[in-house]
């Protein structure tokens, strides 16, 4: 299973267009120190040339040059990617699907909690409708999926949705249960899994176990500490208010993920605001001695 992160900032990207904070001014004025990035997205594969997205983006169109599509010989439109998987209805998670309108068929896996939101809430579902076909599936929460190519024959993957403690989009009329949802994602022939959780509240013993049992972890990394907007001025809530579990400090996720035994455990949807996105700060240093890594854009690996 190839598992490649197309983009590893959160909603914004990094640096943020508005945002002078020291980790942006870092990325403008010498970018080797603080590597650009775009917004949160993931794509898996079994044969590295058929994709499946994780969330839309809308930085989709960009980040799809990491892939490799493998046109026919004399082909003159190709679509590399065979369907999208969602984890939520934000709109930094969502908006790619607009984009991807001109692939003409495309396959959307959401819970119902979420296809409701992005069909009679935000419209995405209903503007992309307009243009291109997109046939739903429906996401059970904690059961198994099988993800099929849009030719309807079988990829070999499978994807389980389970909940994660957070609340649903500002602009969501209801808090139905599977609003928000962490995924793992199965090879089925080989016996690997990914798991890929872009935004969460909270980390229990439950919610551990399940991501212990992965082969590779892509973890919301979004916030390094719980005041983080509001000790740099940017912000008036929390971390935790904003339903992301920061890196450090009480309960944090580094000293809970750095025991898990998975092979890959990365960081991932960071924020502009975030310091690990700096290459030589102290708080990047933390998270590699702790044996995690900070997510870039094009990082990929092979299981």
């Amino acid at each position: 299973m190839h598992v490649l992160l197309l983009g590893s900032a959160a909603g914004g990207g990094f640096p943020q267009w508005n945002c002078w904070c020291p980790g942006c001014r870092t990325a403008r004025t010498q970018p080797s120190l603080a590597i650009p990035r775009s917004q949160s997205s993931v794509a898996i594969s079994t044969d590295g040339a058929r994709w499946f997205l994780l969330n839309a983006s809308p930085d989709v169109r960009e980040q799809l040059r990491w892939v490799d599509g493998h046109p026919s010989a004399g082909a003159v439109r190709h679509v590399p990617i065979e369907g999208v998987v969602l984890t939520d209805a934000e709109l930094d998670h969502t908006l790619g699907l607009v984009l991807l309108r001109e692939g003409g068929h495309m396959p959307v896996y959401a819970t119902t909690a979420v296809s409701g939101i992005i069909e009679h809430d935000s419209r995405i579902l209903a503007t992309t409708r307009a243009f291109s076909t997109v046939p739903l599936t429906a996401l059970a929460i904690n059961q198994t999926t099988p993800l099929q190519y849009r030719d309807d024959s079988a990829s070999g993957l499978s994807v389980e949705a389970f909940e994660v403690p957070a609340g649903p989009p500002r602009f969501a009329s209801h808090n139905h249960a599977g609003h928000t949802v962490g995924l793992i994602i199965r090879d089925e022939a080989r016996g690997r899994s990914c798991a890929f959780v872009p935004g969460c509240g909270g980390l229990d013993e439950a919610l551990l176990q399940r991501l212990a049992a992965t082969d590779a972890l892509l973890f919301d990394g979004t916030f390094w500490q719980d005041d983080e907007l509001i000790a740099l001025g940017v912000g008036l809530r929390t971390a935790r208010q904003l339903d992301h579990l920061p890196i450090t400090g009480d309960g944090g996720s580094l000293a809970l993920l750095a025991e898990l035994p998975c092979r890959h455990r990365i960081y991932t949807h960071i924020n502009n605001t975030n310091p690990i996105l700096l290459e030589n700060s102290p708080q990047r240093d933390a998270v590699v001695q702790a044996g995690l890594t900070v997510g870039f854009d094009g990082w990929r690996v092979q299981l």
